[in-house]
């Protein structure tokens, strides 16, 4: 019916975030197992794992933030610059800028006469936002968010590094490699299977990837940990 939204369920929307969140909670996962797993191979006792596991959820997560959150503003910072440099074109040459949505539209695949019109109807509604969309390729979907960002990395950095720390405290220090490595990719493939769940994507091959590298890295970890008695 005219009028009425038609709401489709996409999730592009959840892009920002999901990303951030995928992004914090793996790292968690796989530097704090492989920490623990390195310095467990050179002979450390469980309170040291402990503190290590402990020292490198805070300074991962502290990481986590202050990088997304400098990254994700430095994106921010060029698309308010873009925005600017636009509206000061349209408030110089607005017939340029209307030719220039126009050719959009052409390229698009709409007929001269149509993607004329449809440019004058957009730049009439919202010019900016027309080419902000249309030209610059930004939207208040996709629109950089550095706190939510930030906030999203570091919570779930915190949440994935617990995982491998809680199972330092139940499981002596004789079954602790395995118990870290087998839970830890447990952990992940959960983890891969709910991202790829939230963005639609297969859930079998999101989990079969996450799983392989950060399995990867903490066996490497694990051998450095065992030759040069050192955590990497």
């Amino acid at each position: 019916m005219d009028g009425i939204p038609i709401v489709e369920g996409h999730r592009t929307h959840r892009i920002g975030w999901l990303r951030a969140a995928v992004l914090g909670a793996n790292d968690g996962i796989v530097s704090t197992a492989s920490l623990i797993l390195g310095v467990a191979a050179a002979g450390a006792n469980s309170q040291n794992i402990l503190v290590a596991g402990v020292a490198g959820l805070v300074a991962g997560a502290a990481s986590m933030a202050a990088g997304e959150y400098v990254s994700v503003s430095s994106q921010a910072d060029t698309e308010k610059a873009d925005m600017d440099k636009e509206r000061v074109e349209l408030a110089n040459d607005p017939e340029m800028e209307h030719a220039e949505l126009s050719a959009i539209y052409v390229e698009r695949g709409l007929e001269s006469g149509l993607a004329d019109q449809v440019a004058t109807q957009l730049m009439k509604h919202d010019a900016l936002g027309a080419h902000a969309r249309d030209e610059l390729g930004i939207s208040s979907m996709l629109a950089a968010r550095p706190i939510q960002a930030a906030l999203a990395s570091a919570g779930t950095f915190a949440i994935g590094a617990s995982l491998p720390l809680a199972v330092v405290l139940i499981v002596p220090l004789s079954a602790l490699a395995w118990s870290v490595s087998g839970s830890s990719l447990l952990f992940l493939a959960v983890l891969g299977s709910l991202a790829a769940w939230a963005g639609g994507a297969p859930v079998a091959l999101a989990a079969a990837r996450v799983t392989f590298w950060g399995g990867f890295a903490m066996a490497l970890t694990a051998g450095v940990g065992a030759m040069f008695g050192v955590s990497a």
